[in-house]
């Protein structure tokens, strides 16, 4: 697949993989539609506010896709929030929060940007934290990402023309992860047997591999684990 004019939207498109992917695609000729929510984006492509876990709002934001490219050739779901904590100290309002933006949020965008999708590629943006690296602080992101793989799994088989692939990276080089307790980090990436952190530009790397590789195939889930130096 040619990415030349492909128009591509991207939630989380405001920092982390998300901005590095917008920037990369821009670059590389797609028409880019950079989601955000808090922190607006300064870029040259197409930028658009939005709540991925109102639904109101991102029928909105499909309203006005519609009006002004009548059709979406890819979605690229980046967008997520962690509120790392213990769980007596984990309220049911911020463990709801996690999953309505990170499993309710992918939901709603895949729900109303197949019905501008003729054909074209979805990749959500799940974790290894959803198979096997959790860890208690971040139990609510972990069972939200755990849901997010299903989530496609299960998509790929409702949507026949439309290839849906989960993403599964490991820690990743993002300012969030970067700002981190450098001791803390670095007994997490032994704790889960990584042996560097990802950087943001393989991540992008690996997304633009699947929207443009007709050997990967709608439903799966791929694994980027960063076990090799």
């Amino acid at each position: 697949m040619n990415l030349n004019g492909l128009i591509i939207l991207i939630t989380g498109a405001s920092k982390g993989i998300g901005k590095t992917l917008a920037n990369t695609l821009n670059n590389k000729g797609a028409i880019v539609i950079g989601i955000y929510n808090q922190t607006k984006i300064e870029e040259v492509y197409d930028t658009y506010k939005c709540d991925i876990s109102n639904e109101q709002e991102v029928q909105e934001l499909m309203q006005y896709i519609s009006h002004k490219y009548q059709k979406i050739d890819v979605l690229v779901n980046c967008a997520a929030l962690s509120m790392d904590n213990d769980i007596y100290d984990k309220s049911k309002k911020e463990f709801m929060k996690v999953l309505e933006v990170n499993l309710g949020g992918t939901f709603l965008m895949c729900k109303y940007a197949s019905k501008l999708m003729d054909k074209g590629v979805i990749v959500n943006i799940s974790s290894t934290d959803g198979e096997d690296t959790y860890n208690y602080l971040s139990l609510d992101y972990a069972a939200s990402k755990a849901g997010v793989t299903n989530l496609s799994r299960n998509l790929a088989n409702r949507f026949k023309n439309i290839k849906i692939v989960a993403l599964e990276p490991n820690w990743v080089n993002t300012d969030s992860v970067l700002e981190m307790n450098p001791e803390y980090l670095n007994q997490e990436l032994k704790r889960v047997g990584q042996e560097r952190l990802l950087t943001k530009e393989e991540v992008a790397k690996k997304i633009i591999e699947i929207i443009t590789n007709g050997d990967i195939v709608s439903g799966s889930v791929i694994r980027m684990d960063g076990k090799n130096a």
